[in-house]
């Protein structure tokens, strides 16, 4: 019998003693559930300072059995600690364990991004008939908000607590032309850990002039821990029964392709590595999993569950909720063995996995697809949940 994480904390306080999950005791569950329902106050500590000399923090986050420390630099998600079936804590986000890395790293590891989540073909969309030039640094395409993104800017952080929830307010404002994109954006992005333990992200933004938007989070995941190795045995859930595909950059063709009878067929949980060999023309193009999944329950006004990832060794599950219409699945394609995380260990393709809940890659330039234009007047709100089990 699997023991669910929360019944094994919330049992470990009311009964004063270690919880036991499959007959292991687990000192580490007992002392989250003895922390108590209200989690702990954020604490903030001096992480690195940049060339100009920009002092950067790191808040460190505790409820419910969940930690997250995060960075002021990029709104990055530095750690994010979660125990398994047995109650043993380990960090299942890939980063770095000091500025240097974060500030040359070209992973967006963890990062807040934006104004544009994702690719823009050639760099170029026309607006209200106006055509703009943004920031290329995806070769042709510009990437997740261009060379110079919402990943590379410190954030006004200040620390909340809510009732049995605690958190952070990150702010940023980007100026009129910044990369390219028009209007003053004034960003606020909360990250909120529940007592429950429940990782929650809430974005909002507001323009003076037209402009598109489309913010996301780029944590990689490795449920079995940072360093550990490959994420190709976790198993995936998704609620998609198409996905886009892609050109030869990576910009979506505007086919929304149905997934069965393909390698992207996730409506039924299965290993991530059982078909990503498979020589799949789209795999092959993009050296595996780097597609947007066309979620079936579309922009809803709540969020709702959309993705399961489960990884059988630690017992780790990871759901999320989303309001967005569409997640990115990225496998890791691109990490080469250079880069050494917090572990000491080197990653490796495949050694973690990237799932972006956000609106579809151009769809700027894709009348299609769902719209990304925000207007002086409204507000740009979206929320992503992330639900952690064993």
């Amino acid at each position: 019998m699997e023991l669910n994480r929360r019944t094994v904390i919330a049992g470990a306080a009311a009964a004063g003693i270690a919880a036991t999950a499959l007959g292991t005791t687990t000192s580490a569950a007992a002392a989250a559930g003895a922390q108590g329902a209200s989690g702990r106050k954020p604490v903030k500590e001096h992480f690195g300072t940049l060339a100009d000399g920009t002092k950067v923090y790191r808040w460190s986050l505790e409820n419910g059995g969940t930690r997250l420390k995060v960075l002021s630099y990029g709104g990055i998600i530095q750690s994010l600690e979660i125990p398994d079936r047995h109650g043993r804590y380990a960090n299942v986000s890939l980063g770095y364990d000091n500025l240097d890395a974060y500030v040359k790293g070209t992973t967006f590891f963890g990062a807040t991004i934006g104004r544009y989540g994702n690719r823009i073909a050639k760099g170029r969309f026309t607006l209200d008939g106006k055509k703009y030039q943004l920031s290329v640094n995806d070769g042709v395409n510009s990437l997740h908000g261009g060379a110079k993104g919402f990943n590379t800017k410190v954030w006004d952080i200040e620390p909340f607590t809510d009732g049995s929830d605690v958190g952070l307010h990150l702010h940023y404002t980007s100026v009129d032309g910044e990369m390219g994109y028009p209007g003053t954006l004034r960003t606020k992005v909360t990250f909120t850990l529940t007592r429950h333990g429940d990782w929650r992200i809430d974005y909002e933004a507001t323009t003076d002039r037209p402009t598109v938007v489309n913010l996301t989070n780029h944590t990689y995941y490795n449920l079995a821990g940072e360093g550990s190795g490959s994420i190709y045995d976790h198993e995936l859930w998704l609620g998609a029964g198409r996905f886009t595909p892609t050109d030869s950059g990576l910009i979506p063709t505007g086919e929304l392709a149905k997934v069965k009878g393909t390698p992207f067929d996730f409506t039924r949980p299965k290993p991530i590595g059982r078909d990503i060999r498979t020589g799949h023309p789209q795999l092959v193009t993009a050296k595996g999993y780097d597609h947007n999944f066309v979620l079936d329950k579309g922009v809803t006004a709540r969020p709702e569950h959309v993705v399961t990832l489960r990884d059988p060794g630690s017992g780790r599950t990871l759901k999320i909720f989303t309001d967005q219409p569409g997640v990115q699945f990225y496998s890791g394609n691109f990490l080469d063995g250079t880069l050494v995380g917090p572990s000491g260990h080197t990653y490796r393709q495949g050694d973690g996995l990237a799932l972006e809940t956000q609106h579809f890659p151009d769809s700027p330039n894709e009348p299609t697809f769902p719209s990304t234009v925000l207007r002086p007047g409204r507000t740009y709100r979206t929320t992503t949940i992330h639900r952690f089990s064993a």
